[in-house]
């Protein structure tokens, strides 16, 4: 596990976009934390490592964002509003898993049991006590 301080929402930025510039096709990756921890700063950082430019917002109410003119296609899934993992079979989550982008997957503890061994998870967790922007963001690439 890689563990990283953040102490700022550019920080962040960077962090996301560093994991792009190594993202491969078929990589999924499970983001963690807290409601405004920084999973969609990361996001739009990631976002921007693989070369998207458009507008990168959290999908919250359509579950799935697809940006197709990155370097590799970007499935960005959030999973906050789904009541029961069924849900995602049939948004066709396996489709994206196993196609030729990066899914990245907001909320993404809340659908486990689908995601594969090698997810690599990102967490993101607040600090009060080191400031309102701070972050700790542990990167594990078990499996």
């Amino acid at each position: 596990m890689q563990i990283y301080e953040s102490r700022s929402p550019e920080d962040t930025l960077r962090l996301g976009r560093e994991l792009a510039q190594k993202a491969q096709p078929g990589d999924v990756i499970a983001l963690a934390g807290d409601l405004g921890a920084g999973k969609t700063v990361f996001t739009k950082g990631f976002a921007e490592g693989l070369g998207i430019e458009e507008p990168v917002n959290s999908p919250t109410f359509t579950i799935l964002q697809i940006y197709e003119e990155g370097r590799i296609p970007l499935y960005h899934f959030d999973v906050y509003r789904i009541e029961d993992a069924e849900e995602m079979v049939e948004v066709g989550l396996d489709e994206y898993l196993e196609g030729n982008g990066v899914c990245l997957i907001e909320w993404a503890g809340r659908i486990a049991d689908l995601l594969p061994v090698r997810t690599i998870i990102v967490r993101i967790e607040k600090d009060l006590q080191k400031g309102v922007d701070y972050r700790r963001v542990m990167i594990d690439r078990a499996g």
